[in-house]
């Protein structure tokens, strides 16, 4: 049976859980085997300013910090699960990629 591969990719980890419970809950109503969520490594995207904007001063510097994080969630691709899976609200700080695998 094929297998569906889910990849969850957004700033804030309650919006990834949220996601992930509906997609736990769509599984259990559809009897499909669920495997995840599997927390993936955080990526720390990091950018160093000046604060002065001439360059005049002090070599003061801000740091900027946007944290990315991954789940990843198995689950087998019958269509009736699928199709629940469409229909999910996904908010906009969230990606969601549906991959089917044999």
């Amino acid at each position: 049976m094929q297998q569906a591969r889910v990849r969850l990719a957004g700033t804030s980890p309650e919006d990834l859980d949220a996601i992930c419970t509906d997609v736990r809950e769509i599984a259990e109503t559809t009897g499909v085997n669920l495997s995840g969520p599997v927390p993936l490594p955080t990526k720390d995207l990091e950018i160093p300013t000046r604060k002065s904007p001439d360059g005049e001063g002090t070599a003061t510097w801000e740091h900027w910090e946007m944290r990315v994080h991954k789940r990843l969630i198995d689950l087998d691709a019958d269509e009736r699960a699928l199709r629940q899976l469409m229909r999910i609200q996904v908010p906009n700080d969230v990606s969601i990629e549906i991959v089917l695998e044999d």
